[in-house]
């Protein structure tokens, strides 16, 4: 069990971005590879998550990648926290934002544009969760202040705010539709992660799935509606049926959005 006492002298972790150590020198020092930095470490980290996933990323693994000994990285990171941290910004810096900027009045026509806005973050999130199923538990784990995180942010709220909700349901519409984006990245990053590690496709893993739960005792009823809503959705594949999916359920949250808006302004 910690003590109080030994809990004040280790205080809780911050933020990289927060401690001065995101600020260091990738120069190599002394003794160390010269075609060793942050950068060049941070980039191995990410390549090596989305093969092994957290689970297999440790720091002994990341230095026989680069070739170099385990010490070798710490003179570039403090802790692994720190280095999955940066990771975690990296790939954020993969989204592609759209231009903000113009920022017009949200009762002007031009303010339609935030509808496309909108949906152009949301589906360059969802294929973020989807390319790198690591980053779901990460973005709960830290602060997420490093500069493109803090990009996509600022970007999101300026979105937000041109749609024309009064001040108090902007958090609000900000969940709505980027905790939406999350589960579904979330549950479909790993579905594609668990037929990928069964060695199968995504197609035949969900025939096998559907194949066993038909002979799952009760679930006959479940089954058939399920049957029934898939063939009207469409879709005669796995990634068609998630597009189909993701983007209705983004029109339903958007269409929710401007009625919101409407009622506001009654």
């Amino acid at each position: 069990m910690v003590r109080a006492a030994d809990r004040a002298e280790r205080p809780a972790r911050t933020s990289v971005w927060l401690e001065g150590k995101a600020r260091r020198s990738g120069a190599a020092r002394g003794g160390q590879p010269s075609s060793l930095d942050r950068d060049r470490i941070t980039e191995v980290t990410v390549r090596l998550l989305d093969a092994e996933g957290l689970a297999g990323f440790s720091m002994r693994r990341l230095a026989a990648e680069l070739n170099v000994t385990a010490m070798s990285v710490y003179w570039y990171v403090d802790t692994k926290d720190d280095l999955l941290e940066l990771a975690l910004d990296a790939v954020f810096g993969e989204l592609g934002l759209p231009d903000q900027d113009q920022d017009p009045d949200p009762k002007s026509e031009s303010a339609g544009d935030w509808r496309d806005q909108l949906r152009t973050l949301a589906s360059g999130y969802r294929d973020l969760l989807v390319r790198h199923p690591w980053v779901s538990p990460l973005v709960g784990t830290f602060l997420n202040i490093g500069p493109n995180s803090v990009a996509f942010s600022r970007t999101v709220q300026r979105v937000i705010r041109r749609t024309g909700l009064p001040t108090h349901g902007l958090s609000g519409a900000i969940a709505a539709v980027f905790q939406f984006v999350y589960g579904f990245g979330t549950i479909e990053g790993h579905s594609i992660q668990r037929s990928a590690a069964a060695g199968v496709t995504p197609d035949e893993y969900f025939q096998q799935a559907m194949s066993a739960l038909k002979g799952a005792p009760g679930l006959d009823d479940v089954l058939q509606d399920s049957e029934e809503m898939m063939q009207a959705r469409g879709g005669r594949t796995v990634e068609e049926m998630y597009e189909r999916d993701f983007h209705f359920a983004l029109d339903l949250v958007i269409s929710g959005i401007e009625a919101m808006v409407l009622r506001e302004g009654q």
